[in-house]
């Protein structure tokens, strides 16, 4: 891949050197699957995309369009796994700018979405934060009604699997309560999991989770985020 940006930088046109290369032959069956595998690891859920969380990624995505920069074309950093509709028909070679020329657009592989965007667990909707929350929202189309369907229902359901996955290891169950960690993240809009676990925490939880409890305190508990949050 690095052979390949050395090649685009001497081009006498980058941007169409670039584009040129990413769809030759040899490219797309030796450097695209691997890149596509390795992202598959990445993504949330089951390979799901990175932007909106629910359909299954299919397609590797610049972050930064070649179109913007063509020297990223082969940078790994700028390589997500996207869903055919994030990446080719809402998001494409859209990439909104500041005034001081930074992305308007929230990377999920490289920063935390929650600094630009905040979910409200009861209706499933996102409401910016920053700047770049807006522009994230509107470009991948973020509070379409099926993502807000989609997450009220991981809402609805994540509290009885946290609860199935206790039982599970206070019986000393270690199948299934693995089969019910991996049902918890593996879910479509597995992004409601994580903000649930981060909301847990903040100074107005109790309203958050009101008439919720145990599900706070499961959320709350140090050994269930050990055990269950990637990355403890």
């Amino acid at each position: 891949m690095a052979d390949r940006t050395d090649d685009i930088k001497k081009a006498a046109v980058p941007r169409q050197t670039a584009k040129k290369l990413w769809k030759h032959t040899t490219v797309r069956r030796h450097i695209h699957p691997v890149l596509r595998s390795a992202l598959a690891e990445m993504a949330p859920g089951l390979e799901r995309c990175m932007y909106c969380g629910d359909n299954q990624g299919t397609d590797i995505d610049h972050f930064e369009p070649i179109r913007e920069n063509p020297l990223r074309t082969f940078d790994w950093d700028n390589h997500l796994l996207a869903c055919s509709l994030c990446n080719s028909h809402l998001k494409r070679d859209v990439f909104p700018l500041a005034t001081d020329g930074t992305p308007l657009l929230v990377d999920p592989s490289s920063e935390d979405p929650a600094a630009h965007l905040h979910l409200s667990l009861a209706t499933g909707v996102y409401v910016d934060l920053t700047d770049r929350g807006d522009e994230t929202i509107k470009v991948f189309g973020l509070n379409r009604g099926i993502l807000v369907r989609g997450r009220r229902r991981a809402y609805r359901i994540t509290p009885l699997l946290l609860k199935d996955w206790r039982a599970a290891v206070e019986k000393g169950d270690v199948e299934d309560a693995a089969d019910c960690a991996a049902t918890i993240w593996e879910q479509p809009t597995a992004d409601v999991v994580h903000a649930m676990f981060h909301q847990a925490l903040s100074p107005g939880a109790e309203d958050i989770f009101a008439g919720q409890a145990e599900t706070l305190a499961l959320l709350r508990d140090p050994d269930v985020r050990v055990a269950l949050l990637p990355g403890n």
